[in-house]
């Protein structure tokens, strides 16, 4: 399995500014901005903190906005002007809805007036952009970065405006003004020293002054100023950024559910919460399938051991998930989760005359040229077959980058047709306590069969955090009931103490 490299980041202690004493990063999901109400409830959160401590908080969209502008483009592409004209409508209207609920005391008009204003301006950005699509018949990806941020920089505009009524100095900051990425439309990645000088220049003296910034999500720019953006759900990644940055006390993370869970509570109905879990779990569940946190959110604040909380907007109160470098946590597993949206690959030399060695070389090469994500890869010591698991929705770039490599040895025969699997899903025991435990991965596999679930490839890691299985698709959520019940992940145990 691919994992993110470990970037060294951060302000030296030593140079942190007054400023930034005790910074708190906060980041609200789609769900926590989905509505005036939503966005009540997190100013409030805002401001109880923001009278202990200096704070910056990173927005997403509202809740299903940025698929409705994905759409919108697609549908542009395609040259259906009605559909584009009425994507943009809702769009627009959603937001005055929100504007005129947030702005409905008298004594804020003219916040509302200034509100109103920038969702009106932002919209027409996003449609300047869509009939740019519809006149080409093809969407750019820079293009389509720059649209996509749309949906954050209005929710940073409607929250900032309304902090600004209800007396809290605040700014919205876009991302693309201090989060400095490489060119990899739709997926960039950080390059966290200008980011830091950005922060230096952009954020810190809106700090010193007191001021609560409220920063897109999702976001950023290359150094030529090209919009990117960082992968969907990436709005967790930015906030670890800018965390890492401004070497900030802590990063909560505000969702709709209670904490990082023991298993998915849709599937198994007595998931716990986690009370906590390491940067490595948290991670391998993530990557793995939980959608608690974006996969690659806590690779910037591990060097710096910047402690990460999972929270709940929906009930604050709760404590939610710490996440941390290191705790005495009990032997075993800790969660499982689950993917059903994936497809196995299958590849298999004819004979010895090609090396089986060198065709993984090549697969694992073109599928990361192609920017293809594998999240298990198995192999066969004689035959020298070996299958890999990805994404549903990279499979037909993960296809045509494979044919493409290896067009040579598919035309001539020496590799059989590459087979694919879609009936297929992926269960993951997570947990860092599984290391030497003795006989552990028995115990899952011997669950697993107990529900007559044939278990297709089996993926392991030196590293012993996850055991990674590919069973059918109709088998998954009972594999996931039964390895749950097995390890007896929803029992109640005593807190493990941090170290």
């Amino acid at each position: 399995m691919t994992r993110p490299a470990m970037i060294p980041i951060g302000l030296p202690a030593l140079e942190r500014p007054p400023a930034l004493q005790n910074l708190l990063v906060m980041k609200f999901g789609g769900t926590s901005m989905g509505s005036a109400e939503r966005m009540r409830v997190a100013a409030g959160i805002i401001s109880a903190e923001q009278k202990k401590r200096p704070l910056l908080v990173v927005v997403s969209a509202m809740s299903k906005v940025t698929d409705l502008l994905l759409e919108t483009l697609k549908r542009a592409e395609v040259g259906d002007r009605s559909s584009v004209d009425r994507s943009i409508r809702t769009l627009l209207e959603r937001h005055l809805e929100a504007c005129r609920d947030l702005f409905s005391n008298g004594s804020a008009r003219q916040h509302q007036i200034a509100a109103t204003e920038s969702v009106e301006s932002l919209v027409a950005e996003f449609q300047r952009i869509a009939n740019g699509i519809l006149m080409l018949g093809e969407r750019p990806p820079r293009s389509v970065d720059e649209a996509l941020a749309v949906g954050e920089r209005l929710s940073a505009a409607l929250l900032a405006g309304y902090l600004e009524s209800a007396g809290i100095p605040s700014r919205a900051v876009s991302a693309a003004d201090v989060i400095v990425t490489d060119a990899v439309f739709g997926n960039a990645s950080p390059q966290m020293d200008p980011t830091r000088l950005k922060c230096t220049e952009r954020i810190v003296p809106l700090l010193e002054d007191g001021i609560v910034p409220v920063v897109t999500g999702f976001n950023g720019a290359t150094p030529d100023g090209r919009p990117t953006t960082l992968g969907r759900g990436g709005s967790d990644f930015s906030a670890s950024i800018l965390a890492a940055c401004l070497d900030a006390r802590e990063l909560w993370i505000w969702t709709d559910v209670d904490g990082i869970m023991t298993a998915d509570p849709r599937l198994v109905s007595d998931a716990a919460v986690l009370d906590q879990v390491t940067y490595a779990e948290a991670a391998e569940l993530a990557y793995n399938g939980a959608k608690v946190l974006h996969p690659r959110t806590l690779a910037p604040l591990v060097e710096k051991q910047i402690p990460v909380w999972s929270k709940n907007s929906f009930a604050p109160h709760k404590p939610g998930t710490r996440i941390v470098g290191h705790f005495d946590e009990p032997k075993g597993a800790r969660a499982v989760t689950s993917m059903s949206n994936v497809a196995l690959i299958s590849m298999e030399p004819v004979n010895a005359v090609l090396s089986g060695t060198k065709l993984m070389a090549r697969a694992l090469d073109a599928l990361a040229l192609a920017n293809v994500e594998i999240l298990v890869f198995t192999s066969s010591s004689y035959r020298q077959s070996f299958c890999l698991l990805v994404r549903k929705h990279d499979l037909e770039a993960a296809l045509e980058a494979l044919e493409s490599n290896l067009s040579i040895e598919l035309a001539h025969g020496y590799l059989k047709p590459i087979e694919v699997d879609e009936n297929v899903g992926l269960l993951a025991v997570v947990g860092e306590g599984m290391r030497g435990t003795p006989g552990l991965a028995g115990r899952v596999f011997t669950a697993i069969s107990r529900e007559q679930i044939n278990i297709i490839a089996i993926a392991q890691g030196s590293s012993e955090i996850t055991i990674g299985i590919v069973v059918r698709l109709d088998g998954l959520e009972r594999a996931v009931r039964a390895v749950h019940e097995e390890c007896q992940l929803g029992k109640p145990h005593i807190a493990a103490t941090l170290s």
